[in-house]
């Protein structure tokens, strides 16, 4: 027994012996740590054979065709402003609008005081009727002369004068007439009316403010709505592929203002002539009916034109793709009900879909959520919820 426990002794004291010749070695201590380091930097861990059943939510990478378009952000334009300015100078009288009112081509906005316009009219209309009889008159002069002048009793130079009078007689009533119409013109100037649809601005006058002609302060702006153009800028590259697409159609358009709501459509309707060389971009403008009045001149919207559509793209939900440390990658889900990762390329995102050009095949099932517990052979189940 004693020898037998002296034995057993002696090969612990040698095993020990070795582990410590093992360790005192530097390039056997360095390679340890590499080995171990090496393993914890691995991008995608094979799950233990005994790992337990992942749950994951899944989907079907589908063909299907998908929009080719461009995303910025836009502004509104109104389709037209017009500031109304008095066309004689006066006194505001009363104003027929309130600020903000949506008003219709025709509506009454601004009165002006008309008495002194009303009596400017009143005399010119009595210096045409004053001139009127004067030019009768020397009309009726000049017949009689001209009977005198024939039977020999009154001198050329006689009818001549008489001739003269009364063209310059019928001259004064057309100048009278003319007066007449400019009298009429200014009084009908003190009621402004709307010269377009739109909705008024902050009211810039009040009873009583006197107002010059085509001067400040302006009388309302104007803004014309509906229709409504949106301003936004693409980059430079893209203007060969707009400028083909809309030869052969309207490149449809869409808005969608700052509450997120459903977009509002219309179409690209203006390329600009020039690029801008600050910032290398092309100014595009479209338009919208927005019969809603839901975009609003200077609303930031987000826009997507729209170029064209591609058939039988492959597209996957977007959160189906992670990012890693070599791109892009998803986890496809094999047969055996194991996953593998596999690095993917996105062309572009398109309402919550992922387009996915090549290395995924359409039919196959792709991991959408749990993915962060995944590893590189991992057994899942599928379900409809976490």
């Amino acid at each position: 027994m004693e020898y037998r426990k002296a034995e057993t002794e002696e090969r612990e004291w040698l095993r020990r012996e070795k582990v410590a010749d093992l360790f005192a070695n530097p390039g056997v201590v360095l390679w340890c740590l590499l080995a171990l380091a090496g393993g914890g930097c691995a991008q995608h861990v094979a799950a233990r054979p005994d790992a337990p059943v992942i749950p994951v939510i899944a989907a079907k990478a589908e063909t299907k065709a998908m929009a080719v378009e461009l995303r910025e952000i836009g502004t509104g334009e109104a389709y037209s402003t017009v500031s109304v300015e008095s066309q004689v100078a006066g006194i505001v009288s009363a104003v027929h609008y309130t600020q903000g009112q949506f008003v219709k081509k025709g509506n009454l906005l601004v009165s002006l005081d008309d008495r002194p316009f009303v009596a400017a009219l009143e005399v010119a209309q009595a210096n045409l009727s004053k001139d009127r009889a004067s030019a009768e008159l020397a009309s009726m002069e000049a017949e009689r002369y001209e009977k005198l002048f024939e039977s020999g009793v009154a001198p050329k130079e006689q009818l001549d004068q008489q001739r003269a009078t009364a063209a310059a007689q019928k001259s004064a009533v057309q100048a009278d007439e003319a007066a007449v119409k400019t009298a009429e013109l200014n009084l009908s100037y003190c009621s402004i009316y709307a010269p377009i649809d739109g909705q008024t601005g902050s009211q810039l006058v009040f009873p009583g403010t006197v107002v010059k002609a085509n001067d400040v302060p302006v009388l309302v702006v104007i803004n014309r709505i509906s229709p409504i153009y949106v301003d936004f800028s693409v980059p430079q590259q893209y203007l060969d592929q707009i400028k083909s697409y809309m030869k052969h159609e309207q490149l449809p358009v869409g808005a969608t203002p700052s509450d997120n709501s459903a977009p509002e459509a219309g179409y690209l309707t203006f390329v600009n002539n020039a690029v801008d060389a600050a910032t290398g971009t092309i100014l595009l403008k479209g338009t919208f009916a927005n019969r809603d009045h839901r975009l609003w001149p200077g609303e930031f919207v987000n826009v997507v034109l729209q170029l064209a559509e591609e058939k039988n793209a492959t597209v996957v939900p977007s959160q189906a793709v992670m990012n890693g440390q070599e791109g892009d990658y998803l986890f496809v889900i094999k047969p055996d009900m194991t996953v593998e990762p596999r690095t993917v390329k996105v062309s572009r995102t398109v309402n919550g879909e992922a387009v996915i050009t090549g290395n995924l095949k359409p039919g196959e099932m792709v991991v959408t959520d749990g993915q962060l517990r995944l590893t590189t052979g991992a057994k899942v189940r599928i379900k409809t919820s976490l």
